[in-house]
């Protein structure tokens, strides 16, 4: 014990490094994409997250925008624990046989208008786990997608950058109706 205690006294302390510059490029992008979505939508983006049978690497870079470090929360957006309140579906890895149902099912129970986001190399195509006798195939062959953001795994901020081209690009395509009265 007065070993370890000797040790403390001389060995530095462990703490993290301050963030880089691009910490305040992230705030940035996660700031425009709560303004895209409050300009398309007319409120905040609301995300289901859908674990269709991967690694959990894309798990892990997806939740750390809830961390300290990102919190897309306070920007408006909000992950969500059922499908009938998102706006977007965030599917990781490839489906899986016993998965492809669930899938199907939480994509019939989100309302339109509704988006399709593969996230990672194994929700493109299967990945590493293509062909095996328990993958159904990558997201696309089960329900529409409508970006993929590659990547194994993709970082926070390459998701959030993801998600505002998928926003900029679907209120081009259809600008939200306008408020203005007739003449």
């Amino acid at each position: 014990m007065r070993k370890l205690l000797f040790e403390g006294l001389i060995r530095r302390p462990l703490t993290e490094r301050p963030p880089s510059p691009g910490a305040a490029a992230a705030g940035e992008l996660a700031a425009a994409l709560g303004r895209a979505a409050r300009r398309r939508l007319g409120r905040s983006l609301s995300i289901r997250a859908v674990d269709a049978g991967s690694c959990n690497g894309c798990e892990l870079e997806m939740h750390a925008l809830n961390n300290a470090f990102y919190d897309v929360e306070r920007f408006g957006i909000r992950f969500v624990a059922s499908p009938r309140h998102a706006d977007v579906l965030l599917v990781t890895g490839p489906v899986t046989k016993n998965m492809r149902e669930a899938l199907e099912r939480t994509y019939q129970a989100t309302p339109d208008p509704k988006w399709v986001v593969a996230i990672g190399a194994c929700a493109l195509d299967g990945g590493c786990f293509a062909g095996g006798y328990a993958v159904a195939g990558g997201v696309s062959t089960i329900v529409p997608v409508d970006l993929h953001i590659p990547g194994c795994p993709p970082s926070p901020t390459a998701i959030l950058q993801g998600l505002l081209a998928l926003l900029e690009q679907s209120s081009a395509a259809n600008p939200p109706p306008s408020s203005a009265t007739g003449p």
